[in-house]
């Protein structure tokens, strides 16, 4: 992916004074690295206006993906050594990163990598300790974004919406196309969302089998072809979570696809199919005319190929900043709006008893 900064400028709605520079960092379930967006808000008069200054993709070195991807089977002390760790790492990233651009920020807004997420059980955890970011960095910290819808009895999740609503209201809906997909939209003033369906989460896991890190443009999966009964089961699959996360895909998903076998050209043309057929039928079940894509699916042309097959609407395909950082500037608003004590979880999407200001601070 290409950096973007040095003088790198997007701008929307005008700026007025008493704005926050706010640093968003996400990594997403596709292990594709982290993402950093220094973003600068202010009230816009009714809009919150928002400005991105740079942004920057920090892919995953090997044993990084490693770290992250086998924390699931540590022990009580192994998880918390790598909790510090990794925010040991975050924080030399942001630091360089904001060297590198000559900026500081206000605050660093963190949503770590989720490792456990089982609201149903009362919890989401996110490692990458936001105490060290803000001991490490200087500057204070903003992380544990999910904790407290949790308590509230919510999902925890999604929490993009509340940015796709204020910061890409031009759009009928958003679909972020990242290891989960995830749609979103605001009709008669209530904000509706949900995880629709596994992604790039299944479709990394098998081009890795073939040596690389993913599908580019979706080549090896528009050379196979899709097994019916396969599809048939991964589209049979359900849950009554509005939120997905590598639990599902573990225990529900992959034992479906590795069932099936055959060639990993036909498993990805697979899951592409899949993927197109759950994202096509929900856009068209809230008769939603037009979608904002983002995530690294939106450079799938194959996927996107084979959900125009499945959705009659238009698909919006925004410039490479939003393609890439949109949920990085979202996390950045929602630190922007955890600072300023405004609502930034909404019940209506997570299902929670109320909207709540979700958020721990660490003052450096």
């Amino acid at each position: 992916m290409p950096v973007l900064s040095g003088g790198f400028r997007l701008t929307f709605s005008l700026m007025k004074t008493g704005s926050l520079t706010i640093a968003g960092l996400m990594s997403g379930t596709s292990l594709d690295g982290l993402d950093m967006a220094l973003c600068r808000f202010s009230d816009g008069g009714g809009k919150p206006g928002y400005e991105l200054l740079a942004a920057e993709t920090i892919p995953y070195e090997a044993v990084w993906k490693e770290r992250l991807r086998n924390v699931f089977d540590a022990t009580a002390e192994q998880y918390f050594k790598l909790h510090s760790l990794y925010g040991e790492y975050i924080a030399a990233q942001v630091t360089a990163f904001l060297q590198k651009n000559g900026s500081r920020a206000d605050y660093i807004a963190s949503h770590g990598h989720t490792i456990f997420h089982r609201p149903q059980l009362g919890f989401s955890t996110q490692i990458g300790c936001g105490a060290t970011i803000a001991a490490h960095t200087g500057i204070a910290t903003i992380c544990d974004f999910r904790s407290l819808d949790v308590a509230l009895k919510g999902q925890g999740a999604p929490l993009v919406p509340v940015g796709d609503r204020d910061l890409f209201s031009e759009f009928e809906s958003c679909l972020n196309i990242g290891g989960i997909a995830n749609i979103s939209f605001t009709k008669n003033g209530i904000t509706h969302a949900f995880d629709c369906c596994v992604a790039n989460m299944a479709l990394n896991y098998l081009s890795e089998k073939t040596g690389k890190p993913y599908d580019a443009a979706g080549s090896i999966a528009s050379s196979g072809q899709v097994n019916r009964a396969l599809l048939s089961d991964l589209l049979n699959l359900h849950s009554d979570r509005r939120s997905l996360g590598k639990e599902w895909f573990d225990a529900r998903f992959l034992p479906v696809l590795e069932k099936h076998g055959g060639s990993i050209p036909d498993q990805l043309a697979t899951c592409v199919e899949y993927t197109a057929l759950m994202i096509g039928n929900s856009l068209q079940q809230h008769q939603l005319q037009s979608v904002l894509i983002t995530g690294g699916g939106a450079y799938n042309a194959f996927l996107l190929k084979r959900l125009r097959a499945h959705y009659s609407g238009q698909l919006e395909i925004p410039s490479d900043a939003v393609i890439q950082f949109k949920e990085a500037i979202v996390f950045a608003y929602l630190g922007y709006l955890r600072a300023t004590e405004q609502t930034n979880t909404l019940h209506s999407v997570t299902k929670a008893s109320r909207d709540s200001i979700g958020g721990c601070i660490y003052k450096a």
